[in-house]
């Protein structure tokens, strides 16, 4: 082989290159940026509403229906995901993959424009952005004192800590949820309106007009110019009360006759709890720091606690700042434990290696594929774009047992070659050369396995392709180790012959370990005689296992299946979330009773919770009834109970909080969605949610559902204006007129600015006092100006010329594809997402809902199958390829098949192993499936290659060949089969926080490399006989040519052979 060849004859060459990959291996590695996961870009954008006031109704038939309408005419428009609420609406829309998100951003932001004329003026800019993983904080703070009222904090908060933290590099926005800002508040008083004469108009249109600056020229002179500055602000809330509004009978209304102006802050739609380790409870500020795209989360987040340490010393007595999350503690955390299980998993296998070659110089030699390989890996990741992840760090991980699989091979096979009597340097290259071939093909199913992984469209391909392109590029430079570095030292440093009385005692066991090892081997030829022997058994167990692998998700004890399906496994974070929904109606002073309810029951749990933060008004949207609790636990190995166990004894605890819904969440992959969302569509509302209901009861009634309810959130209290228009119309009063004075009345209006003493500029806001907006009788007393008889303008009761009534309407109305749509939501505990899926949707398919009301899966369900579809896409290709590469490599059809008879086999350890330790098929163990693809078919090659080559090469007749290949690839196979659990034992175990979402990966490899190995030892030359005589049947039958010259074959010198079978 050319490879090992030059390595052998030019060792200095072979030195400098590998020095020069470990050195450069070693840059990269310093360069790269470290984060959590990859980045990732859905191609999503959102569109938010802002319609101050608007009912559900209003914000759907106003906003979103024509928004929406122009939106789906879009090219490349996937999905449009709609919602509204009082005086709110969000679009969400999904683009197909291949769309540019700046292309979209501009076309709906085109869309929007080409019909911003038709839509209310009233609503606020939309406000348009793309999606991206980098729109969640980083770092979320807590503002707390004893002595400061949360005014006072929101002032101290913003601009002040919010100035200092945006000055930091990779900083692009900081938000503080919970805050109250400063306003100037004008609250009209409707007895002094109705007493002077004057409309809630006739106010906000003084205001306009009495304070503002604006731009008015300047003055030319013949050698200068001088802008000219009309100072029309207004200074003091004392200067507001002296505007005039109206005249009245020759008098002068001032604006402090019919209101009172004060320098406040706004109504509070907001606020942020926070509660220590005692349990106290108090009002607060919070600081949300998001990073810019590009920038290392570690880095980034370091950066903003050290500036944090500095602002702590400034603050006012009684006065801090908590930490409430830290992604880059998070990151750190991950990375590091990836990095453990990567040197553990390491040195097992080193460990394995000396078991069984008895030798520390081979050891060395073996080993040393390991650190060139893994870092070498790290030039590839820098190159690629990619950061150090959890990702790309455990496609290392998982690759050390294949690293150094190669290695193994090579040593094992010159180790033989020199037993046989030959010199160091003639059995490094023809050890090297006989196992070459059979290597390479080994090395390159591998990559066939993960490039087609790597490639997969969608946000999956996204997501694996750190992942799938580090453990490609880690194969092909341990195969270019393997192949230049191990036979040169196998030809300069080898061995050195010990006399018995030179060895050390454990070099003295471990020769009897090799002792009893070669018995084995001597004991497997009859195995595999007897496995010959017997051919149909050996089938059906095989297939038997395969399909009972296959039937285990399906087979049922109880209501558990032996083997669930899931999205994601389950993963102990030591953090959960809680959200808590009171009624529709409610107001942000219910919501908090109920959020501090909560809050205590979790604070009763001291020795597992250490604080909590919880959020009301705050996820984006008016709505004052929705709290989101975020509860940090104390560190995993600090306590007994996972977060999977407490939080489903916090559940049963929480349902003694009576007047709100309450959801726990033990992890938040679904960004506050819950697992399972059943879509219910329909363009009739009335049937629509009569269908909702009715499913509702019955997914309530399905084992392991829990916090189940519905997204349209029921009915919200109303009143209904209805204007008389026969009297309005003789009073000269339109509903337009109504429409002006209602709004601002209620929802209030911005009506300009003011100059703060601070200099910061604050809204002018104006709207009835408090006291005058709680009741209806209040809105039948808002006053309206009417012309009288004489001209003169004079106010009536809004009541007197239009009826007020009580009534409900929809508390959240969603949209998908345009057509109304009511989710059932739910989480899952105790049994598998899949599994209670399905029952929830055979339970609502037993209803027999109306025909108009079509039912489809969303949330994670949905993505559940989109990504488990690409994956199996994708291994369907990378079989193929795998198939091909075999052909090649082998030279025929059929062999590959007998190789490719292995990766069933492992089927059944993989669902063996996660039936024993309660996981489930999810996504990373879906991952060690892919892994196992790759890996179980390396021991066939090794198998069938010798035994083609005992066939071909020396003459043997097919039985015999196949036994000695079983004999003589049983160290090598054997092996590689420990070194690989080595390597994955770490993963497997799961220690640490976080770790639990990668064990199911480790436990499904480890499960299928056991039981394939096991079958693949017996199973595999079965199957190769059987394949062999077929081909001979074959060619009999129809007179194809002979393709390998053999004991049973035999061409006759100077005959071509046919290219194949």
């Amino acid at each position: 082989m050319f490879i090992s060849d030059f390595a052998i004859k030019r060792p200095m060459i072979t030195v400098v290159a590998m020095v020069t990959l470990v050195a450069f291996g070693l840059v990269a590695l310093f360069k790269l940026q470290t984060d959590e996961f990859p980045d990732v870009a859905p191609p999503v954008v959102t569109v938010g509403l802002v319609y101050p006031g608007a009912s559900p109704d209003g914000v759907e038939s106003e906003i979103l229906d024509p928004i929406e309408e122009a939106i789906s005419a879009i090219a490349g428009v996937k999905h449009v995901n709609g919602r509204a609420e009082d005086g709110f609406g969000f679009i969400m829309v999904e683009f197909n993959f291949d769309k540019p998100l700046t292309e979209a951003t501009q076309d709906i932001r085109d869309a929007i424009s080409g019909i911003r004329q038709d839509l209310p003026t009233e609503l606020e800019e939309p406000i348009i952005k793309k999606f991206n993983d980098t729109d969640l904080p980083i770092v979320v703070l807590s503002l707390n004192s004893s002595t400061l009222s949360p005014a006072e904090l929101t002032r101290l908060a913003d601009p002040g800590i919010t100035r200092e933290l945006r000055s930091i590099a990779g900083v692009a926005e900081v938000t503080v949820p919970g805050k109250l800002e400063r306003e100037l508040t004008v609250e009209l008083r409707p007895e002094a309106l109705q007493a002077a004469g004057v409309g809630v108009s006739q106010v906000v249109q003084a205001l306009q007009l009495q304070n503002l600056a604006a731009p008015v020229g300047s003055v030319k002179g013949a050698l200068d110019e001088r802008s000219i500055r009309l100072k029309g602000r207004l200074q003091s809330p004392q200067e507001f009360e002296n505007i005039v509004v109206a005249e009245r009978n020759g008098q002068l209304i001032r604006l402090g006759q019919v209101a009172s102006v004060k320098d406040g802050t706004e109504e509070q739609r907001t606020l942020a709890l926070y509660a220590d380790s005692t349990g106290r409870i108090r009002e607060s500020v919070g600081i949300n720091v998001k990073k810019s795209k590009g920038y290392s989360t570690t880095d980034v987040a370091s950066q903003i606690l050290a500036r944090v340490e500095q602002i702590e010393k400034t603050l006012p007595a009684g006065t801090t700042i908590d930490v409430i999350k830290n992604s880059g503690h998070n990151v750190t955390n991950s990375v590091r434990n990836v990095q453990e299980t990567l040197v553990e998993g390491a040195l097992l296998t080193v460990l394995v290696v000396f078991l069984f070659l008895n030798s520390w110089r081979s050891t060395v030699i073996t080993g040393l594929a390991l650190p060139v390989s893994v870092l070498a890996s790290f030039i590839a990741v820098w190159a690629l774009g990619f950061k150090l992840e959890t990702m790309s760090l455990l496609g290392l991980s998982l690759a050390i047992g294949i690293l150094i699989d190669d290695a193994i091979v090579v040593r094992e096979n010159i180790v033989r070659h020199v037993e046989m009597g030959k010199d160091h340097y003639t059995a490094a290259r023809e050890g090297t050369d006989e196992i070459g071939l059979a290597v390479a093909a080994t090395t390159f199913s591998i990559l066939a396995v993960f490039v087609p992984i790597a490639f997969m469209p969608g946000v999956g391909g996204q997501w694996f392709q750190p992942f799938a392109l580090t453990i490609a590029c880690s194969v092909l430079v341990s195969l270019f180790v393997s192949f230049s570095l191990d036979p040169m030292l196998s030809a300069y440093w080898p061995d050195p012959h010990l006399e018995e009385h030179q060895k050390s005692v454990i070099t003295k066991a471990l020769d009897r370990f090799n002792d009893w090892f070669n018995a084995l081997s001597g004991r497997y030829r009859q195995v595999i005689a007897w496995a010959l022997d017997h051919r149909k058994s050996m089938v059906a167990i095989s297939l038997g296992t395969f399909v009972f692998a296959l039937a285990m998700p399906a087979i049922k004890i109880g209501n558990r299946t032996l083997v669930g399906v899931a999205f994601f496994p389950s993963d102990d974070n030591a953090e959960f979330n809680v959200k808590v929904e009171t009624p529709p109606g409610s107001n942000l002073d219910y919501t908090r009773l109920k959020a501090e309810e909560v809050i205590r029951i979790i604070a009763r749990h001291k020795e597992l919770v250490r604080y909590s933060m919880s959020s009301l008004g705050a996820d984006g949207s008016s709505a004052v009834d929705v709290a989101s609790i975020y509860v940090k636990m104390v560190p995993k190995d600090e306590r007994t109970q996972s977060v999977d166990a407490f939080t489903t004894m916090l559940r049963e605890e929480l349902t003694q909080v009576g007047g709100a819904t309450i959801a726990v969440f033990p992890t938040d992959w679904g960004g506050g969605r819950k697992q399972v969302a059943i879509e219910m569509r329909s363009n009739d509302a009335q049937k629509l949610a009569e269908a909702s209901e009715r499913a509702l009861a019955a997914v309530r009634q399905v084992p392991n559902a829990v916090d189940v309810g519905l997204s349209s959130k029921g009915q919200k209290p109303e009143l209904n204006v209805e204007l008389d228009r026969g009297l309005a119309g003789s009073l000269g009063i339109t509903v337009g007129q109504v429409a002006q004075a209602l709004r601002p009345a209620f929802a209030g209006i911005d009506a300009g600015d003011w100059e703060d003493p601070s200099g910061e500029m604050r809204d002018v806001v104006v709207r009835l006092a408090p006291e005058a907006r709680r009741r209806a009788q209040d809105l039948r007393q808002l006053p309206l100006v009417v012309q009288g008889r004489n001209g003169v303008p004079s106010t009536l009761p809004l009541g007197q010329v239009a009826r007020i009534e009580s009534g409900v309407g929809p508390a959240v109305i969603n949209h998908l594809d345009r057509d109304r749509v009511v989710n059932v939501e739910f989480n899952v505990a105790g049994r598998s997402q899949g599994e209670v899926t399905n029952d929830a949707q055979r339970a609502i398919a037993a209803l027999r809902l109306d025909p108009s009301v079509r039912i489809t899966l969303g949330a994670e369900a949905q993505q559940q199958n989109e990504v488990f579809g690409q994956i199996f896409l994708a291994l369907g290709t990378a079989l193929l390829l795998m198939y091909l590469i075999l052909v090649m490599q082998f030279g025929s059809f059929l062999d590959p098949l007998a190789i490719m008879m292995s990766l069933p086999l492992s089927m059944i350890g993989v669902m063996l192993g996660l039936a024993i330790t309660g996981n489930t098929i999810n996504l990373m163990s879906l991952i060690g499936v892919i892994l196992l693809m790759g890996i179980v078919a390396k021991n066939a090659i090794l198998l069938i290659d010798f035994a083609k080559w005992a066939r071909e090469r020396r003459g043997m007749r097919l039985r015999e060949a196949l036994i000695e290949a079983g004999a003589i690839r049983l160290r090598p196979i054997l092996m590689t089969t420990f070194a690989l659990i080595a390597g994955m034992l770490p993963v497997a175990l799961g220690r640490g926080e976080g770790s639990q979402f990668r064990a199911p990966l480790g436990i499904a490899v480890i499960g299928g490399v056991i039981t394939s190995t096991m079958l693949t030892l017996v199973a595999i030359p079965t199957f190769y006989e059987i394949l062999d005589q077929m081909r001979t049947a074959l060619a009999r039958r129809f007179g194809f040519g002979v393709s390998q010259k053999t004991a049973e074959h035999p061409v006759p010198e100077g005959v071509a052979t046919a290219a194949g079978d």
